[in-house]
């Protein structure tokens, strides 16, 4: 009895020195990410004070419950309306970088394009650069945004099944007739197009139509005018701040879409769900489905 109780006792304390060892080395690592860059940025415990110079990033903090971390948005954050209280820095491209240091991030959230990474590294900020283009970019960058903040993979899995879901089922509501429906998505008046391969694109793919702007000319390529009047869309999607002048482009009143006003111009609100490549593409799926059923030939 003596020694099946030294046994426990010593079991015992190995399990706790174990544990201790354990909870140490989990310590220790901390968090860390690896972002578009390629970058690992590490903390010793999640961020609580988060910048975010991207709306879909935003978005993406807010739809993982986190909210109540941003500090500071950039201008064009809009969603959810709780974040209209918060500072405001600028742009992705311009950001006011003497008021984001000024809020003491633990992070600052933006795209891999930003031109002011180094610098606000330079600044002793850690930064995570993140740049969704597809529909498996935005589940990554979920997944990236979640290790950030510390939400469990089984949320972040939970979140995805559902936008995909609402995805499918958008595309399940169309009738047959559209299927066959020509599309032209245009993004900015320039003109740039989405593409195939951008995460409109593959939207309207999962819907089941046909993109007129290939993916070998890339997500989001600048295309000539005559490019579109050449391909004769069925019907085209823009938003209304774009929309002005479009239809009196040399050649484009000859546009099956625009002869027979298969237009769909959305609101400014829309355009944003639109456009934003986060957690509100199953609603963008929705407004493109409605189009098609109220629109397509």
């Amino acid at each position: 009895m003596t020694s099946m109780r030294h046994l426990l006792n010593g079991g015992f304390a190995v399990c706790v020195f174990l544990c201790a060892v354990w909870t140490g080395a989990a310590q220790a690592a901390g968090v860390q990410v690896t972002d578009d860059r390629g970058v690992t940025v590490r903390w010793d415990a999640p961020p609580q004070r988060i910048v975010t110079l991207l709306p879909s990033l935003t978005e993406t903090v807010c739809e993982l419950g986190q909210c109540h971390r941003l500090v500071g948005v950039d201008r064009y954050s809009n969603w959810p309306a709780s974040v209209a209280a918060l500072p405001r820095v600028g742009g992705g491209i311009d950001p006011n970088v003497e008021a984001i240091v000024a809020l003491r991030p633990d992070v600052v959230l933006l795209a891999q394009s930003s031109r002011v990474v180094q610098r606000l590294e330079s600044l002793g900020l850690k930064v995570v650069a993140l740049e969704p283009k597809s529909h498996a970019d935005v589940q990554r960058v979920l997944g990236k945004v979640a290790q950030v903040v510390g939400v469990n993979e089984q949320s972040t899995q939970r979140i995805w099944r559902h936008i995909d879901a609402a995805v499918s089922a958008a595309a399940q509501s169309l009738p047959a007739r559209v299927k066959s429906t020509r599309v032209y998505f245009e993004v900015n008046r320039a003109p740039y197009g989405a593409g195939a391969s951008s995460f409109i694109g593959e939207t309207l793919t999962r819907l089941g139509v046909q993109n007129i702007v290939p993916a070998s000319l890339g997500p989001f390529p600048k295309l000539n005018p005559e490019f579109i009047v050449r391909a004769n869309p069925d019907l085209i999607m823009v938003g209304d701040r774009n929309f002005e002048g479009m239809t009196q482009r040399p050649g484009w009143r000859g546009i099956r879409a625009v002869r027979e006003q298969r237009l769909c111009v959305f609101s400014n609100d829309e355009s944003d769900v639109l456009v934003r490549p986060g957690p509100r593409m199953a609603e963008a799926a929705r407004l493109m489905a409605r189009c098609l059923q109220e629109k397509a030939p």
